[in-house]
């Protein structure tokens, strides 16, 4: 009998662990069942009604787009599919690399024709699990980590996690540059600039606090801070140029990219094609990291959890066409910076990336 029970416990569990993927989305999926599927608490009175809404019209949205044969990529349901635009809009802490920040600046001497077809450092062992960043628009932290997690990797054969909270809660963003600091944005040049001097904790010893997005956590200057990586500089790769971009990324490691994002919060599996060359689809928002490409793709690690997209990563269709972003501020620059920007590649993609330069652990 107890076995019975145990067994029947496995199945529950297995069965609240494995939401509908898109191929198995239907009218009649409820928001009851999606709260109990995503280990949510219900909202209580207006709140509910609101919410509930908003999933209603998103599964009806995937629904309708997954019905058209032409699209390249799925839309599905997951644990964003109940947020309000405010809450999606939060993650994205605006960000974008600043060229007002001191970086070397690197050449370009590469060839398409010498780079391989296809690339993913994930089959080299030199990438960490996906992580979490919540509710705080700490996406710079997340990207800036991730990658300098893979050049210490590469650079010691040391593949070990470090610590965005450690960024989120004590780097200064003085002259606001892609947003006002912690889970309100920042830049990977930022970044690097406050590794430089200061190091990087490990996440054990500085753990990740701002899940939440109410607070930046506080800045400890004690042991708990100690660097466990540290950096050289940061090399930005050139401007809106696929071939440098990739030739930067086999040569050298993952890249911290910069991205307009809002389209992707429902992207579920496929070659995304949906950033429009114009309005939210330049408008760049959000710092995450490539990490390989194919001939059709950009693969693309993001910090919506794993269970966002691809296991935690997107596919973008590659592409060279070009944008403008008309909103730079709140993305791109700091105060002082251009009105508009040209952005190119899905999302804007190809505009600023950049990578830790001579990442290594600490003494």
């Amino acid at each position: 009998m107890i076995r019975a029970v145990a067994a029947l416990a496995l199945v529950a569990a297995a069965a609240v662990a494995a939401p509908p993927k898109w191929h198995q989305l239907s009218s009649s999926y409820s928001y009851e069942q999606y709260l109990v599927d995503y280990g949510k608490q219900a909202p209580r009175g207006g709140d509910y009604l609101a919410r509930k809404s908003l999933f209603e019209g998103r599964l009806a949205e995937a629904m309708t787009h997954n019905a058209n044969p032409a699209a390249t990529w799925k839309r599905g349901i997951n644990h964003m599919s109940d947020w309000l635009p405010q809450e999606r809009k939060a993650l994205h802490g605006f960000d974008a690399g600043s060229k007002n920040l001191r970086s070397t600046r690197a050449q370009d001497t590469s060839s398409a024709a010498a780079l391989p077809k296809s690339f993913d450092w994930r089959t080299k062992g030199v990438v960490t699990p996906v992580k979490d960043q919540g509710h705080c628009g700490s996406c710079w932290a997340f990207a800036s980590t991730a990658a300098l997690e893979s050049h210490v990797a590469i650079n010691t054969g040391v593949l070990e996690e470090l610590s965005p909270q450690h960024l989120v809660s004590c780097m200064s963003n003085d002259n606001d540059c892609g947003g006002f600091g912690g889970c309100s944005g920042a830049t990977a040049d930022l970044a690097y600039a406050f590794v430089k001097q200061h190091g990087l904790a490990s996440p054990y010893s500085f753990p990740y606090v701002s899940w939440a997005g109410n607070t930046n956590g506080t800045c400890y200057t004690d042991d708990r801070a100690n660097a466990a990586a540290t950096v050289t500089g940061v090399v930005d790769i050139a401007s809106n140029n696929e071939t440098a971009t990739l030739a930067a990324l086999v040569a050298n490691g993952p890249l911290a990219v910069n991205v307009a994002a809002i389209p992707w919060h429902d992207y579920e599996s496929g070659v995304f094609d949906g950033c429009a060359m114009s309005g939210e689809g330049t408008d760049i928002d959000h710092v995450v990291v490539l990490v390989g490409y194919d001939e059709d793709s950009l693969i693309i690690r993001n910090s919506w959890t794993p269970r966002w997209g691809e296991d935690g990563y997107i596919r973008l269709k590659r592409t060279q066409a070009c944008g403008d972003d008309k909103s730079p501020s709140d993305g791109v620059g700091c105060n002082g910076g251009p009105a508009s920007v040209s952005v190119c590649g899905m999302c804007g993609v190809l505009y600023d990336t950049a990578y830790p330069q001579g990442a290594g652990l600490s003494l």
